[in-house]
């Protein structure tokens, strides 16, 4: 498993459950989801704001762990301002 891959559960618009994770390949993150646990991963092209907030609140914990730079957490705030400049991050 690699060291960048961040995971977590939601429920989506219809009232179901989905397992998403995060992994960073390269500098970007790509996103997966599935319904149940034998299920495959399918990749999410656009993931929504919720699913980025996760990754912020996850990234952040890491960072303050120091198990990811400081430097990864603006990132991903730049990233979620390029794509939702709505967004208050």
């Amino acid at each position: 498993m690699p060291k960048a891959e961040i995971s977590w559960k939601r429920v989506t618009e219809e009232g179901g459950k989905v397992q998403v994770y995060a992994q960073r390949v390269g500098g970007e993150w790509n996103f997966f989801c599935r319904e149940k646990r034998f299920d495959q991963w399918q990749p999410l092209t656009e993931p929504p704001l919720e699913d980025w907030l996760e990754l912020l609140d996850a990234v952040q914990r890491l960072v303050t762990r120091r198990r990811l730079q400081p430097v990864h957490e603006e990132h991903v705030r730049r990233r979620i301002r390029e794509r939702f400049p709505e967004a208050a991050v």
